[in-house]
Parts: C-alpha cells; sequence; structure tokens
C-alpha cells in the first residue's frame, strides 16, 4: 500500500511531514491493518511503528468523526506516553474532524467519563485508567474497530497485563494490533487467547 491509496487530508498531513514513502515494515502494517488482519508488529525501535498505527488508525476511521462511541483505543505506559501519542496524533489528523482522548489516573475519573461520554474517535489510556472507566460503565466499547498497544514491553507489569486482557472478553469482534520491540511471553499468551487469528510481521 503506497500513500496514494489513502484519504486526501492525511495523504497532506504526511507530506507536510515530509514523508514521501513508507518504509518496507509501514507499508505491511498499514496495508493489512486496512485489510481487517489482527496483527503482532514487531520492529527494532525507530523502526516507524508508532507513525504507521497512526497512519492505520487515521485510514482506519476513514479520516472522519462518527457519532459517539470510540472506534479505536490504544493502550500506553503512563500519562506522559499518552499526551505524547496525542500530540503526534494532532499532527497527522489536522483539517479533518477526529476527536482524540486521553485517559490517565492523575486526571479526576469522574470528568473523564463525562468528557468521553460527549464523543470521541480514538481513546488513548493507561490500562489502569481505562479499566476503571470500563467497569464504572464509563465507557461503550460496543463500536470498537481497533484495539491496539504501542510498545507492549510495558506489559511486563502483571497488574497492567491483566487490565489489558480483561477487555477483550467484553468486545463482541474488533481488530487486535500488537506492536512491540519482540515477540515474548506475554504476547504469546495474547495469541493463545483472542489473538489466535493474529498475523505476525517482524522488521528485518
Amino acid at each position: 500500500m503506497s500513500f496514494k491509496k489513502i484519504h486526501p487530508t492525511l495523504k497532506e498531513n504526511i507530506a507536510r511531514k515530509g514523508i514521501t514513502a513508507p518504509t518496507p515494515f509501514q507499508k505491511e502494517v498499514i496495508s493489512k491493518i486496512k485489510g481487517g488482519s489482527s496483527l503482532f508488529a514487531i520492529a527494532p525501535k525507530g523502526a516507524g511503528k508508532t507513525t504507521a498505527m497512526i497512519i492505520a488508525t487515521i485510514q482506519k476511521l476513514g479520516a472522519t468523526a462518527f457519532e459517539d462511541s470510540p472506534r479505536a483505543l490504544i493502550y500506553v505506559k503512563d500519562k506522559q506516553s499518552a499526551l505524547e501519542l496525542a500530540e503526534k496524533f494532532r499532527g497527522y489528523t489536522y483539517g479533518t474532524d477526529l476527536r482524540v482522548y486521553c485517559a490517565y489516573e492523575e486526571h479526576n475519573i469522574e470528568l473523564q467519563r463525562e468528557e468521553i461520554y460527549l464523543g470521541t474517535d480514538i481513546v488513548i489510556a493507561t490500562p489502569k485508567r481505562l479499566s476503571r472507566i470500563f467497569y464504572l460503565n464509563g465507557i461503550h466499547l460496543g463500536q470498537l474497530k481497533l484495539f491496539m498497544v504501542e510498545d507492549s514491553e510495558f506489559l511486563v507489569k502483571a497488574s497492567d497485563y491483566s487490565d489489558v486482557i480483561r477487555i477483550p472478553e467484553s468486545i463482541e469482534k474488533c481488530q487486535y494490533i500488537m506492536f512491540g520491540t519482540k515477540f515474548d511471553n506475554r504476547l504469546e499468551k495474547m495469541q493463545d487467547s483472542f489473538m489466535y487469528n493474529a498475523e505476525t510481521i517482524i522488521a528485518e
């Protein structure tokens, strides 16, 4: 998949970033996500995993807001990671009406529930906070299309891993995308449960 086959506004934002073509890894990842595959995307730091995730997400959502429930959920390590990823998204959602929301522990949970209720398309969250919001009925995941983890290495913490793998039990149909630097036992456990149909891409 080349950048010629994506939403025009997204294409303009990519060009504004000075990116002229995807790397082979990005090309394969974006194409697979567009095609509906669940995926383990494994590559070293600096390989462009986050950029691939952002482009694929925006393309999958049609670069357009839709109703109120989130259609993409991205797990990150902490508040700083959430805010940094949201800022990166803003560079690629410019000119669209996509709504990106961050949920993390350092923010009032009741206020977060209210803000999510008002409508969002992409939720970037820490596992602990998303789990609390979900079990307080503060977020509806019935419209979710993409369930992703950025830099899955942080799931070495047992509580974070448990919070992440518990949510798919309540989701009927979704695409699952795990980004990481290596395929380890945490990802193997996911492969044995809700990601048994997932493909694996490993950057050379």
